[in-house]
């Protein structure tokens, strides 16, 4: 990463300008706002509602120690869809045209274990600029050594077997993140391309809250309902673990399917493509036509979209859908979508099975076929 990445604009096509036009003129058509409107703000109600009516209820002691269980799957699930429906439209600027309602919603990022600061950095201006760029995105780096998504990287025996366990790793990614990964992250020299140099709040913020977490979701069921260390571990690691596999499973839909590209960039550092057209190449809708996703994830459904006009809010996608595909269709660019959410789980396990146990056969066959070459097969 010593050569600083660039996207060669040089053979670009009107698309984007073309896609960007229409999609203006479809909001001025409607009053020309960009954010929220009251539907999103009741869902918003819904799932922060939801969220600490479970809580409480939890706290209450009313239901037995099973039904507290089930309550804490439920409730990492509901952590799940506040990140998606509030805190990621409200990071990107797109809830709220008032940046300080944006800053108080982003915060709810702080409830569910997370930091809102690092998100802005890794998600909105990594993974958005250096989509599927191995070696950049960190989006796609998601456990080194035991989950490959990159062609380039040399397949070790491990993850043969990928396809079998990705799944179950990827339920650990909210445990990561709220006691591990944000941790890394900010003492990084640097994310990405970006240099890690924090405001000194942010040392604060980053301590204070993930300590207020911890206390919210096992001190405080200690204390309230007498429990053991061990029955408020169970239930902290049931909401995450339900977390977890939510938030996992619907950012690998989205970018680890086939037809997705992994571009390597040359030895200038370019990526020999517009911007536009590389999120196009490198990005793929699930379920659009299904009104429980596109409920529940926040147009997460609908990554296109999101890619190309991340400043405008999710509650317009399916609307800008039609425009950006059309635009496509006539740029003769791709426009990569898969109908259901279980035909992009089966794209994506298939994904991990041709880059895990497929590649090492490959390796093996080379091996066999020319062993004066030597390849290695690392364990």
């Amino acid at each position: 990463m010593s050569v600083k990445l660039k996207f060669n604009n040089k053979n670009k096509t009107p698309f984007f300008a073309t896609a960007r036009s229409r999609v203006d003129a479809y909001l001025k058509e409607r009053g020309g706002s960009k954010n929220a409107n009251s539907a999103l703000w009741a869902k918003a109600a819904f799932f922060v509602g939801g969220f600490i009516a479970m809580y409480l209820l939890i706290l209450s002691g009313w239901v037995g120690v099973w039904v507290m269980l089930g309550l804490a799957l439920v409730l990492g699930a509901f952590a799940a869809f506040i990140g998606f429906n509030v805190c990621h439209d409200a990071i990107h600027g797109s809830f709220s045209a008032n940046s300080k309602v944006n800053k108080a919603l982003s915060y709810l990022f702080y409830l569910i274990g997370a930091n809102p600061y690092l998100w802005n950095i890794t998600h909105n201006i990594v993974h958005h600029t250096y989509t599927n760029i191995p070696g950049h995105d960190e989006d796609i780096e998601v456990a080194p050594g035991l989950i490959r998504l990159d062609e380039s990287e040399r397949v070790n025996k491990v993850q043969r077997f990928q396809h079998l366990y990705a799944f179950g790793l990827y339920s650990l990614a909210s445990l990561s993140w709220v006691l591990r990964k944000d941790y890394v992250k900010f003492f990084q020299k640097s994310i990405g391309q970006h240099s890690a140099r924090h405001p000194k709040k942010e040392y604060f913020n980053l301590f204070f809250f993930k300590v207020l977490h911890y206390f919210l979701f096992i001190g405080v069921p200690m204390l309230v309902l007498n429990l053991t260390w061990w029955q408020a571990a169970i239930g902290f690691l049931a909401m995450h673990l339900a977390e977890g596999i939510v938030m996992g499973l619907i950012f690998q839909l989205a970018h680890v399917v086939e037809g997705t590209d992994f571009p390597v960039p040359n030895e200038q550092g370019n990526i020999e493509e517009a911007w536009a057209e590389h999120q196009l190449r490198t990005t793929a809708n699930f379920a659009p036509n299904s009104a429980l996703a596109s409920f529940l994830l926040g147009g997460l459904n609908r990554q296109i979209e999101h890619h190309l006009f991340p400043k405008l809010s999710h509650i317009h996608y399916p609307a800008i859908s039609v425009i950006v595909r059309q635009t496509a269709k006539e740029f003769d660019l791709p426009y990569l979508e898969n109908s259901t959410f279980f035909a992009a789980l089966a794209s994506h396990y298939r994904m991990l099975r041709k880059l895990g146990k497929e590649a090492y056969q490959e390796q093996v066959d080379k091996l066999s076929e020319f062993p004066e070459k030597k390849l290695s097969i690392s364990n």
